[in-house]
């Protein structure tokens, strides 16, 4: 499966060859010359003919390789930069640097920011005035506070993707300048869709949820807000209860944002274009479903109350198809509760993502894989109960070593547009569960033709005549990633006696694999130089 690297283009060769000659020689000129001077200064080299493509896969070339120096990336500040990104280098980023991106780089519409925290709340104020034309900001983890929050939500127009998560100064309430300036009286951020504003200290405040629906009614393109408060803005909005006194900062209310939005002043029907949500209760979900009947994407956390009733609402989302559930209670549920939905969402699911639930009929498994065709993405974390009426097995005793090759008719229609799958186990599986996981398994994988990334984590029972009947067939598989399962030496050298475009093999903590396997594995990786990556502790 893993393949020896490919032949490097031209255009990789030249700026390998740029790369390596930066620090050497235009950066050790500009050091000795310019660097202190910050004036509207370039110096020319070949990386001023550079479109701007080949100007970003310069910068992302030299931070992956850690050759960025902060000469460097001022030399690559030039006016045709469109997207700049400083995640790789956020030890870079100062003031300085701050105003000769705003100086040099005006045509900019990306910048990511995200984890530069020695960028003042001023510099970044002067960043959001200065360029006016971003489609996307990333803020994540920086200085932002309400004066860069304000200038954001009056200057960048045309901004599309905002990231505030993890800023310690960012309240509920400076949110609300996003969606309003109260000095120009006019709607900030017009063009805004998605708003991530994760983890910030202020969220569980008594405002965070007026602020959150706030956003909602101001922002009339909102399509995702990733916010701890959203749920609760939702049933704020859904209940109607959105009088109150002035605002004395000059925001326009609740009631009023809800009027201009159609909704009557008395709790009318009020429904928002929300593509996705996050972390919704259970017992929020006739309410979640009412205002924001578009959603694609869910994620809900289950209780331990009896019975899937809360599950019922979640067939009525008739754009959704991608859905995560979780199970927040001390006892779990069983994974046979999910199949009524998944066979009423049907071929539309395209992901899906499973926790905490357990997994008592190991039938259940496939029945749900079964339901869901058009399935792409599928991700499932299992507790197996032991069962109660089985002996424990002394654990230096071999389970019986299973048939050459599974049954695959447990999912006769396969997953044919499978791209991505995980299963990981928790607790002893039980013997009887063992044939039925293990022919589920070998029937998915003979029928995923498209399959990139494989995950089967902490699988007790030998994975042997599992893989290698469908290695043949995995021709896309990129990832595959089998820690603490059981597999043989034996399996990972018939896997890398394949072709294909294999890149990432994790063999952590698998039990069967010593260090003189891994040892042999890396010396066969070397002298065959293959493009593949094996991990294992």
């Amino acid at each position: 499966m893993p393949r020896r690297p490919a032949v490097p283009t031209l255009t990789t060769l030249c700026l390998h060859n740029l790369a390596q000659h930066m620090q050497s020689l235009w950066a050790k000129d500009y050091s000795d010359n310019y660097l202190d001077e910050y004036q509207f200064r370039f110096l020319v080299g070949p990386f001023n003919d550079l479109a701007c493509g080949l100007v970003q896969e310069l910068l992302q070339l030299l931070g992956r390789s850690r050759r960025l120096s902060r000469a460097a990336l001022h030399l690559l500040l030039l006016p045709h930069l469109r997207q700049l990104s400083l995640r790789p280098c956020p030890n870079l980023a100062n003031n300085a640097l701050g105003h000769l991106i705003v100086l040099r780089c005006q045509g900019l519409s990306v910048l990511e920011l995200g984890g530069c925290g020695r960028l003042s709340p001023s510099v970044l104020v002067d960043l959001a005035e200065g360029l006016p034309g971003l489609s996307r900001l990333g803020l994540a983890h920086t200085q932002a506070n309400v004066q860069v929050l304000s200038a954001v939500g009056s200057c960048c127009r045309r901004l599309r993707e905002l990231d505030v998560s993890g800023c310690k100064k960012v309240t509920p309430r400076a949110l609300r300048h996003l969606g309003y300036d109260p000095v120009e009286r006019s709607p900030g951020c017009p063009a805004l869709r998605v708003l991530l504003a994760r983890d910030l200290e202020h969220a569980g405040d008594g405002d965070a949820a007026a602020a959150a629906a706030f956003l909602l009614l101001a922002l009339p393109r909102l399509e995702v807000l990733a916010h701890g408060a959203t749920p609760d803005a939702l049933r704020l909005l859904r209940s109607g209860r959105l009088g109150g006194p002035e605002d004395s900062e000059g925001f326009p209310s609740l009631q009023e944002l809800a009027r201009g939005r159609g909704a009557a002043a008395e709790g009318a029907p009020l429904t928002l274009p929300l593509r996705q949500l996050e972390d919704v209760e259970e017992e929020a979900l006739d309410t979640v479903h009412a205002v924001c009947p578009q959603a694609e994407e869910v994620s809900v956390w289950l209780g331990d109350g009896p019975g899937p009733s809360g599950l019922r609402e979640l067939p009525g989302w008739k754009r959704l198809s991608r859905l995560m559930l979780g199970c927040s209670g001390r006892h779990g549920r069983a994974l046979a509760e999910v199949l009524p939905l998944a066979q009423g969402l049907g071929a539309r699911l395209r992901a899906l993502t499973l926790h905490g639930f357990g997994c008592r009929d190991p039938l259940s498994l496939p029945a749900l894989l079964a339901s869901c065709p058009g399935l792409q993405s599928f991700s499932a974390e299992l507790e197996v109960p032991p069962d109660p009426h089985t002996r424990h097995e002394p654990p230096e005793e071999e389970p019986p070593a299973p048939p050459p090759r599974w049954a695959t008719d447990l999912l006769p229609r396969g997953l044919p547009q499978l791209q991505s799958f995980s299963l990981s186990l928790a607790g002893p599986v039980p013997a009887a569960h063992g044939p039925v996981l293990s022919s589920t398994l070998a029937s998915l994988l003979c029928r995923a033709p498209q399959l990139q990334t494989l995950r089967l984590l902490a699988v007790p029972f030998p994975l042997d005549s599992v893989l290698e009947p469908a290695l043949p067939g995995l021709r896309e598989l990129r990832e595959l990633a089998l820690a603490e399962s059981r597999v043989s030496a034996g399996a990972v050298w018939q896997l890398l006696g394949t072709d294909g475009p294999l890149r990432r093999l994790d063999l952590s903590r698998c039990p069967d694999i010593h260090r003189r396997d891994y040892d042999g594995f890396l010396q066969a990786v070397r002298k065959q130089r293959l493009e593949l990556d094996i991990t294992w502790e």
